[in-house]
This record gives C-alpha cells, structure tokens and sequence, in this order.
C-alpha cells in the first residue's frame, strides 16, 4: 500500500468505535410494507420491492383488497413521492419509505389519479423531525374536508381518541397499539401509524391544533429495509478486529 498521508493510517488503526448511519448504508433503502396491524389481527403484505404485485392475507386467509382502502387512501394521499412504470421497471421519484406506502395503495387497487382527483389536496403540514408526522388535507367535491396523517407511531398514538375497528370508531386502546408496536419493532420493522379526522366543511388552511387531538387511528404499517450483505461482512471484519459498531437511526429503538 502507497500511503500519501501516514496520520491517517495512524488514526485508522487506532479505531475503538464506528457510528454509522443506517439507511442506505447498513440496509438497501429498498422500503417495503410487508405488515399492516389493525385492532384485531396482523395482516401479511406479500411482494417486494416498488413493484404493485402482491396480496394480502391474515392467518393464511385471503383478504379482500376493498376492506383496506381506508388505510391505502391514507397512505397514498398523504404522501409527496411518485411512482412510474417505465418499461416494465417501477422507478420511484422521491422518499423510499413514501414509495413503499404508494406500493401499498396500488397493491389495493387504488388509482392514484383518480383518488387524487377525487379527494385533491388542499393543505399540507410537511414532515420534519421535530414533530414527526405529515398531514394532509383534502375535500370531496361535496366540500366535506378530512385530514390524513402519517408518522411515528408513538407520536400518532397520543394525537388519537378513537381507533377504527370493522368500520366503526370507538375509543382507543393505547395498551393495544403498543404492543402491536413492539411485536413488529422486534421482529425488525420499521413502523409508521396512519390516522385520519373528519375536519369542518370547507377549510382550507390544515394548522398543527387541527390534528394534535381528536383523530382516528387505522393501522400500523410495518416496513423492511433489507441490509446489505456487504454490510453483514463488513460489520463482522469490524468485531473480529475488535472495533464496536454503532448503528445511529431514526427508527423506534426495539426495531
């Protein structure tokens, strides 16, 4: 080995420690739902990758796509990434885990033109870190307006009073959803909570005190980002070595 600059090499043999970021790094930033939890059961998404191909099953029973539209409206709606079939190839246009939520709703069967046209968007609370969440707002050509919301389950949680169950809302069970949380975070998901509220008839400005409180929680999506097998390797030369390696993420800390 030609070496320019020997303090380098120095500082590199004198390594206790690596923290290295996780997405797209140690995983594939390949994003896929592969498990939606709603109040009573765990629900299998099939399929990989951004392609829509794939189905939907609980206990090896066969779900039927129109009883999920409520959360794959939710997860298409609220939602800033744009998926295209170019020549048999899906190709994402933005955020990974937004293109896993798009695969969901077409996987549904939702038409992303249509819906949006249905139900086209008229305010936005953008995600950022400090709160976690993105909102949407939309109205029906009725003038009914709804707000649609998407983020990290803990904060989603404590913005709901109801949680949906067989097409009615009643009263949430915190305890529940907590535990759904934890069961998919072991199992290595990463997890985001889609909810939604009715909002007055005709607003057109969606505040962050329009959905701090009062919405409806439908389910936890559970997403895969598969490591790279190359990271697997190198992670592994790291402890033989001797040098500890830190994973630094956004994700919930049991995932």
């Amino acid at each position: 080995a030609i070496i320019r600059r020997m303090p380098a090499v120095e500082t590199l043999g004198a390594v206790t420690t690596i923290c290295s970021d996780k997405t797209g790094t140690l995983t594939k930033n390949e994003m896929t739902v592969q498990r939606l939890a709603v109040v009573d059961r765990l629900i299998e998404v099939s399929g990989v990758g951004y392609a829509p191909h794939g189905g939907f099953t609980a206990n090896d029973r066969y779900i039927d796509p129109a009883e999920l539209v409520d959360i794959a409206r939710i997860a298409l709606l609220c939602n800033d990434a744009v998926l295209r079939d170019t020549e048999g190839e899906w190709k994402l246009e933005g955020d990974p885990t937004e293109g896993a939520l798009l695969t969901l709703a077409l996987k549904a069967g939702l038409d992303p033109r249509f819906q949006a046209e249905t139900l086209p968007r008229i305010d936005v609370i953008p995600f950022e870190s400090e709160h976690r969440f993105m909102a949407t707002l939309h109205h029906d050509h009725a003038g009914h307006a709804f707000t649609f919301v998407k983020g990290a389950p803990e904060r989603v949680i404590g913005m709901c009073a109801k949680q949906r169950t067989n097409g009615e809302d009643k009263t949430i069970d915190p305890s529940l959803w907590q535990a759904r949380i934890d069961e998919l975070a072991a199992q290595g998901f990463r997890v985001l909570a889609l909810a939604t509220a009715p909002m007055e008839k005709g607003k057109r400005e969606l505040a962050f005190a329009d959905v701090e409180s009062g919405l409806t929680l439908l389910a936890l999506a559970g997403i895969m980002d598969p490591p790279r097998e190359e990271a697997i390797r190198a992670v592994a030369a790291c402890h033989s070595a001797g040098i500890r390696v830190k994973m630094i993420t956004g994700d919930h800390a049991v995932t």
